[in-house]
């Protein structure tokens, strides 16, 4: 007998067998044992996740010659040609083959009969988002009276694209991308019954390639069963999938904490002789970014993450939040540009050396900027041995190079607070914080606490966050601790915000009515009777 592909032979034949979708189960098995059956379900999901299998199984469950039921035999002659693809009353279509309306129309001429062998007429239209707009108008009429013996089942992996009267005559059943660990449980399962020896790092790798989609992990399954002949070892999948293992993620998250740069192009060197996927590799990197950062805030993240727990929980003490977030974000965007690079594996050497030319800059408390690391004086060799004070001298003199002149960070008094917009302009913040700090109005300094009014139109700014951040850089600038109160209300002074909005608005008049009167402006509307667009002058900015 021929080899069957694990994905058909491992698909399930009944709500038991299904793994997953325990909403969509639930929702069907209660609508069949009661006999509340619509006329119309639309499946939607990514690919691989049971549409076209959960269709099929309702199939049967309608016209098994059991009854109706929730739990059909697999034995009759209705169920066993369900399953072999071979039941006169199931029409399959593929409507990503068969847009045109012409096919459509076709299609439901036979509607009106009954069926020939089943209870139901069933009509199962896979990609059905594929169809044209022609072919949506020849459906719905149908669609939404059908006869008694019709029930359609409509699956799409993109229900946007729908029409909206389609989908309102469905009921719409949205399947979830499956968890790694559900994925990894049925591989297991597979490879036991199928008598195929693993290691459990290698079902591992696979779960987390196969991406949410069970067809995938088992069609990825068949090709490592076949690629590593014999045994499944953790090394040959990685081989086969191009990823590389996260003990190289780490050696290389442990050169950026040190600016080892001479250690991170050897480390990239080995790893090229394995020819990985170096866009897979950047996500390594930035999977194991990640699981640093939410140690940092969450230590209890550690617990699933097995023998590489305690490197991380070093890694995440080692590294400020600021870096993390920056190495994170410099990961994403170098496996955007990978394919720019003139090969892949350039490519993933300047995205760690970009990593390691700058650090968020962090002057009086303002985030966001990026400044480099780098002076005439400092080398690569002289940051391999100076570990966490390495990475302090660098982010000083990130902060040195963004700071300016001296004069730029000029102190703060208690006293310079009644002139807020003054003192805001000190502050030097950035971001949501200086959006916060330009939303309020000064009320009073007393005992050590700053009062300030926020204006209710901004009230969405006043979270926790925010406010500690304002109130340390406020510390900070004043040079003794203080703490803040904010309320909500309506500033009876001009706010910072209120004052720019003003100005803004004056520069605007001020542009239009300068245009308005311009000899040259007026003699093009007279000689073309043409009209000036208030939304085309902008003010010049200084």
């Amino acid at each position: 007998m021929s080899y069957q592909a694990l994905a058909r032979t491992w698909r399930p034949k009944t709500f038991a067998e299904l793994v997953g979708q325990e909403h969509v189960v639930r929702a069907l098995v209660n609508a069949l044992d009661d006999e509340r059956l619509h006329h119309a379900y639309l499946f939607t999901g990514t690919r691989g996740v049971g549409k076209t299998t959960i269709a099929r199984i309702l199939a049967k469950c309608l016209n098994c010659e059991a009854g109706i039921t929730s739990t059909p035999c697999g034995k009759c002659s209705a169920c066993e040609e369900i399953d072999s693809g071979r039941f006169v009353d199931l029409l399959e279509v593929d409507a990503a083959s068969r847009t045109k309306v012409d096919d459509t129309r076709e299609l439901l001429e036979n509607v009106q009969y009954t069926p020939t062998r089943g209870r139901y007429k069933v009509y199962l239209i896979d990609e059905v988002h594929m169809l044209s707009n022609h072919s949506f108008n020849a459906l719905l009429k149908t669609l939404e009276e059908p006869p008694p013996h019709v029930k359609f089942l409509l699956a799409t992996t993109d229900p946007q694209k729908l029409p909206v009267t389609v989908l309102s005559r469905c009921l719409q059943f949205n399947l979830k991308r499956l968890p790694r660990s559900m994925i990894r449980e049925r591989l297991d399962e597979v490879t036991r019954s199928e008598a195929i020896d693993s290691e459990p790092g290698a079902l591992e790798q696979l779960a987390a390639a196969a991406d949410g989609s069970m067809r995938d992990a088992l069609s990825l399954l068949d090709q490592a069963a076949a690629y590593c002949s014999g045994r499944l070892m953790e090394t040959e999948v990685r081989a086969m999938l191009g990823t590389i293992d996260q003990g190289a993620a780490l050696r290389i998250l442990q050169g950026l904490a040190v600016q080892d740069a001479p250690g991170l192009l050897a480390t990239v060197a080995d790893l090229d002789e394995m020819v990985p996927d170096y866009a897979a590799a950047l996500d390594e990197l930035a999977l194991l970014i990640q699981k640093t950062a939410l140690a940092q805030v969450a230590e209890s993240v550690l617990d699933d993450l097995g023998s590489s727990a305690d490197e991380i929980r070093r890694l995440a003490a080692e590294i400020s939040p600021e870096d993390l977030q920056l190495f994170y974000q410099i990961a994403l965007l170098g496996k955007r540009d990978l394919h720019l690079a003139p090969s892949a594996r350039a490519g993933f050497e300047m995205t760690l050396l970009r990593m390691l030319a700058f650090r968020p800059a962090d002057t009086g408390n303002e985030r966001g900027r990026v400044a480099p690391v780098r002076t005439a004086g400092s080398s690569a060799k002289g940051t391999d041995t100076g570990g966490r004070k390495a990475t302090a001298a660098h982010r000083d003199t990130a902060a040195s190079v963004a700071q300016g002149p001296v004069s730029d960070a000029a102190p703060v008094a208690i006293q310079d607070l009644a002139s807020w917009d003054a003192a805001v302009e000190k502050l030097r913040l950035s971001g949501a914080v200086r959006q916060l700090a330009n939303h309020c109005q000064f009320r009073s300094v007393q005992g050590g606490v700053v009062y300030l009014l926020l204006d209710d139109a901004a009230s969405h700014l006043q979270t926790a966050v925010l406010q500690e951040k304002f109130r340390q850089a406020l510390s900070d600038k004043l040079g003794t601790e203080v703490r803040l109160r904010i309320e909500l209300g309506r500033p009876d002074v001009e706010t910072p915000a209120q004052r720019i909005n003003r100005e803004d608005l004056e520069r605007q008049q001020a542009a239009e009515q300068s245009i308005e009167s311009d000899p040259n402006v007026l003699a093009v509307q007279k000689a073309f009777d043409a009209t000036i667009d208030p939304a085309s002058i902008k003010p010049v900015s200084h």
